[in-house]
C-alpha cells in the first residue's frame, strides 16, 4: 500500500466515530468555502467603492483556481475518489462520482487565501490555516486522497499568484479616469 492510501485510511478511520468530530470536519470540508464567499460578498456590499476591487479579485481567484485550473488538471490526471476504489470507507458527506485529483475545494480555499495574503499577511495566514483544515477535512470525510489535497493547495496558490499579478497590472488602469 502506498503512503497516500495509508494516510487516507488513518484519517478516515475516525470518521463516523464521534459526532462532534464529524460535525467539525463536515463544517471545514463542506461549509467553509461558502463562508469565504459570503465574507467577501458582505465585505463588497459594505463599501463597494473601497472594497470592491479587492473583494471581486478574491472571489474571482477562488473560482479561477477551482474551475479553470482544476478542471484542466483533472483532464490530464484523471483519478478516482477513494470511495470508488476502496471497500472500507467512512463517508460523512454526500457525494457524486467525479474525479478526485486535484481537490477543487482545496484549490478554491487556497486561491482565496493567497489573494488575501497579498493584501494582508496576518489575515492571509489565518485563511491558509483554515484552508489547510478544509483540505484535511476532505480526506477525513472520505472524499479525497491526501495527494489530491496537496495538489489542490498548490493549484490554488498558483491561481492566487496569477490573478494577483493580473490584478496589479489592471488595477492602475481601472482607477484612472
Amino acid at each position: 500500500m502506498n503512503i497516500d492510501a495509508e494516510i487516507y485510511l488513518y484519517l478516515n478511520k475516525f470518521a463516523g466515530e464521534y459526532f462532534f468530530l464529524d460535525f467539525i470536519f463536515y463544517f471545514f470540508a463542506s461549509i467553509l468555502p461558502y463562508l469565504f464567499i459570503f465574507a467577501f460578498v458582505f465585505f463588497f456590499l459594505r463599501n463597494p467603492q473601497k472594497n470592491g476591487f479587492f473583494s471581486l479579485e478574491v472571489i474571482f481567484t477562488g473560482f479561477f483556481s477551482r474551475y479553470a485550473l482544476i478542471e484542466a488538471g483533472r483532464y490530464f490526471f484523471p483519478r478516482e475518489r477513494p470511495f470508488q476504489v476502496l471497500e472500507e470507507v467512512n463517508l460523512i458527506l454526500p457525494y457524486k462520482e467525479s474525479l478526485s485529483f486535484p481537490s477543487g475545494h482545496t484549490a478554491f480555499l487556497f486561491g482565496i487565501s493567497t489573494a488575501v495574503y497579498f493584501y494582508n499577511k496576518r489575515i492571509g495566514i489565518i485563511f491558509y490555516l483554515l484552508s489547510f483544515l478544509g483540505g484535511v477535512a476532505r480526506v477525513f470525510a472520505g472524499m479525497h486522497w491526501p495527494l489530491d489535497i496537496v495538489a489542490g493547495a498548490l493549484t490554488g496558490v498558483l491561481g492566487g499568484i496569477i490573478i494577483s499579478e493580473l490584478a496589479r497590472i489592471f488595477k492602475p488602469n481601472l482607477t484612472k479616469k
